[in-house]
C-alpha cells in the first residue's frame, strides 16, 4: 500500500473513531474528544493532494503534519486515561501507532 493510501486510510480511521467515541463517551470527555478532532483536522488539508507529492518530498511535507496529529492523539489518550476511560484510551493509542508506523516508513 502506498504512503498516500495509508495516509488517507489513517485519516478516515481517525474520523471514524472520533464519531464512535463521541457516541459512546460522556460529555466530561469533550476536551479529549476535541483533541481527536484536531488530529483529523491537522491531516485533512493533505488528504486530497498527498498522492501528488513527489516521493523525495514526502518526509519533509508530511512529517510535521503527522507529528502534530500524533501529539493531539497523545493528549487525547492521556486525558482519557486520567478520566478512567481505559478502553477509549487504548483505541486512541492504536491510532497513534498507525501514525508512528507511517512516520517510520517516511524516513
Amino acid at each position: 500500500m502506498s504512503i498516500s493510501e495509508r495516509y488517507r486510510q489513517i485519516f478516515e480511521e481517525i474520523e471514524r473513531k472520533a464519531d464512535q467515541l463521541y457516541n459512546s463517551l460522556p460529555e466530561d470527555t469533550a476536551k479529549a474528544l476535541r483533541q481527536v478532532d484536531l488530529a483529523a483536522e491537522e491531516m485533512q488539508d493533505w488528504v486530497e493532494s498527498v498522492g501528488e507529492i513527489p516521493r523525495v518530498q514526502l518526509e519533509t511535507k508530511l512529517s510535521p503534519v503527522l507529528l502534530k496529529a500524533h501529539g493531539c492523539l497523545d493528549r487525547a489518550r492521556v486525558l482519557l486515561e486520567n478520566a478512567d476511560h481505559q478502553n477509549a484510551a487504548a483505541e486512541v493509542w492504536e491510532l497513534e501507532q498507525l501514525i508512528y508506523r507511517l512516520l517510520n516508513d517516511l524516513c
